[in-house]
């Protein structure tokens, strides 16, 4: 009898990716999960022997489901694949019971090796992996190809920032959205109890696309990523300089690396400019570059144990778009093969 096999994961591109990287020959019924109170609920109904699971997910993410399913004392057997993929991330879900973490996207062949290495799968020439009958799999847009590249590349920046600092970094699901940077204000304004920001913008350009990365972080952060950073007995004013143009460019450049090599450009990126101190968002998107509504990526973060959180933004330029999306259309119908 096939053994139930449940993916739970926000993104539906993320999904097909997974499905697509399962050996074809392995006899399970697959089924799907788009978030963690989803995913709990198909466990209960015997949907997931095996689950491959996501980190961070709205609502219940992945650590609050191990955390379940470790209380339930359930015998879930239990794969992380996360674009997270700081080394505390592994530790946390390896202590919550998960059997093995590995990073997005998943490699077939070192999935392969990994379920042979734990006796979960023998190849086979009689085996057929197959779909629960009960689960629709939709169509994919491009702006879901971008959300959950955009996903792993923060992950990749996130780590290197938690590596760097010796920290932990959280992460929030990316948003995609065509907005004005009045739209973006608001939004910044209503995500956060901080009225004040600090923000830096470096452009970049390259395969066609241009536009500038922004990133915010709340005035309450400026102490503890000093003394993070090692600039507790520098003047005032030239510290917070210091701090914002570092930590911006760690971020900047490996979020702008991680997603140029998943559309496989280069982009050039030029040197950080602060866009002002302890000033409102909507100041602070005045003073950017991009102007009247335009495609935003937007991540927010923060760095536990302090008081350090901010958003980073990618703003595309309008003339971008055309280029943007052909890409994403190219990249779309590989993401469908999977079904």
């Amino acid at each position: 009898m096939a053994t139930p096999l449940l993916i739970c994961d926000d993104s539906l591109v993320a999904r097909k990716q997974m499905l697509r990287a399962l050996p074809p020959d392995w006899d399970v019924v697959v089924s799907f999960a788009s978030d963690g109170e989803e995913c709990l609920h198909r466990l209960e109904q015997g949907d997931g022997d095996i689950l491959i699971l996501d980190l961070n997910m709205p609502n219940l993410d992945g650590y609050a489901v191990l955390q379940a399913i470790k209380e339930r004392q359930a015998s879930t057997i239990v794969i992380v694949v996360s674009g997270d993929i700081q080394p505390e991330a592994e530790r946390r879900v390896l202590a919550l019971g998960a059997m093995r973490m590995m990073t997005k996207p998943v490699d077939p062949a070192a999935l392969r090796l990994m379920l042979m290495e734990f006796g979960l799968y023998h190849p086979s020439e009689t085996n057929r992996l197959t779909l629960n009958a009960r689960d629709i799999i939709p169509g994919t847009t491009w702006q879901e190809v971008l959300q959950e590249q955009s996903n792993i590349a923060m992950g990749q920046a996130g780590d290197l920032l938690a590596r760097l600092l010796g920290v932990f970094v959280e992460l929030s699901v990316p948003r995609v959205d065509e907005l004005s940077a009045g739209e973006l204000s608001m939004a910044l304004a209503a995500g956060s109890q901080e009225h004040t920001w600090s923000g830096v913008c470096q452009g970049f350009i390259g395969g066609g696309l241009a536009g500038e990365v922004l990133l915010l972080f709340a005035d309450s952060s400026i102490d503890d990523m000093s003394r993070l950073l090692g600039y507790t007995n520098e003047e005032t004013d030239h510290r917070e300089l210091e701090v914002l143009m570092d930590l911006s460019g760690i971020l900047a450049g490996a979020f702008l690396k991680g997603l140029g090599e998943q559309l496989n450009l280069s982009p050039r990126i030029t040197t950080p400019v602060v866009l002002g101190t302890h000033v409102t968002a909507d100041n602070l998107m005045q003073r950017s570059h991009t102007r009247g509504p335009t495609l935003t990526i937007e991540v927010s973060f923060a760095i536990e144990g302090y008081s350090i959180v901010g958003n980073l933004l990618l703003l595309f330029t309008e003339d971008s778009l055309p280029r943007l999306k052909e890409i994403l259309e190219y990249l779309r119908p590989e993401v469908e093969e999977a079904v």
